[in-house]
């Protein structure tokens, strides 16, 4: 199980990859489209003889070239392509993560890799529901599974570590409930970012009239207005979630530690992300704060989220250590 586990991350992360490959094919191609004539709404006027009546005649309108409908055929092809893969990636991603439960009889939670793998999971599928509701959205994909690839590559590359048994600070019904509610808020925290990004990068274009990179990556995405409102709704359905994982945890150290909280790095981090959640939630709530200045504060959160995830693993020592990478 453990072997078929790795060898299922392997296939997902080709397929990740497959996937963003097509959607920066359709993001290519988006408009490159061959122009077609129309028929003109102008007639042409023929007189006959000074001052005469004249005979008002309808142009005839220009044949459509076959290769008009291909150049738009093309790019919808490699969006659906991109969309099948991203599906059949988390499958595999999905099948990788069950499997690794098995062989280590618990929740794949253990450890640093299994945390990553459980988190990118839950942003893909997310983003899956996401695209059903609103296909527009679909060359957002081209970012999605950029960070797919690299998240759960970093993870199979430089985080994976064989199959060990829990801690036994772990072992206890709030492992469950602590860690799945984190896992689940951090995955939808993890989608959140890239429509904020997303917004950002087309808000410059649109509003600012920047030309310049970053910003002409944004001119084939969906407009900012539904970028923003995207972020918005992902983090408000997060966070109540993040805040309840917060507590949960509190009542689990206090069980095991004797103490809701130790000001630990994880717990310090947890804290910091949550002030800059809560921040931008009511930043977005404030009407004289900009739109802009808002995801900025998101864009600020993911980043603390990160640094709680891979710095404080990394370089800090506390009593979330198990977590790390051994």
């Amino acid at each position: 199980m453990s072997a078929l586990s790795d060898n299922l991350v392997t296939f997902a992360i080709l397929t990740y990859l497959i996937a963003m490959i097509s959607h920066a094919v359709e993001y290519a191609l988006g408009n490159a489209r061959t122009r077609v004539a129309v028929a003109s709404p102008a007639r042409e006027l023929v007189g006959a003889g000074v001052g005469g009546g004249g005979v008002v005649t309808p142009k005839s309108p220009a044949p459509v070239p076959p290769s008009a409908d291909a150049s738009t055929r093309r790019p919808r092809i490699a969006g659906l392509v991109a969309v099948g893969a991203t599906a059949l990636a988390a499958v595999l991603h999905l099948a990788a993560l069950v499997t690794r439960g098995l062989a280590a009889d618990r929740m794949p939670w253990g450890n640093m890799y299994e945390f990553v793998l459980t988190v990118t999971f839950i942003g893909v599928a997310a983003w899956l529901v996401v695209l059903w509701k609103r296909p527009s959205l679909r060359k957002l994909g081209l970012f999605l599974t950029l960070v797919m690839v690299l998240l759960v590559a970093t993870a199979e590359l430089v985080l994976y570590v064989p199959i060990v048994p829990l801690v036994p600070a772990l072992n206890s019904y709030w492992f469950v409930i602590h860690v799945s509610t984190i896992v689940f808020a951090s995955g939808i925290f993890l989608l959140g970012a890239v429509p904020a990004v997303g917004f950002l990068m087309r808000n410059g274009y649109e509003q600012q009239g920047k030309r310049s990179f970053p910003y002409t990556l944004a001119k084939r995405l969906p407009s900012a207005v539904g970028l923003e409102r995207l972020t918005f709704a992902l983090h408000a359905f997060a966070f109540p979630i993040f805040t309840f994982a917060v507590i949960a945890g509190a009542i689990w150290a206090e069980a095991a530690w004797g103490r809701p909280w130790g000001w630990d790095p994880k717990e310090t981090w947890a804290f910091i992300s949550w002030v800059v959640y809560a921040g931008y939630l009511h930043a977005r709530a404030t009407p004289s704060v900009k739109r802009n200045v808002a995801t900025w504060l998101a864009v600020l959160g993911f980043l603390t989220m990160l640094m709680n995830l891979f710095g404080v693993n990394i370089f800090f020592t506390g009593l979330h250590s198990y977590g790390g990478l051994d």
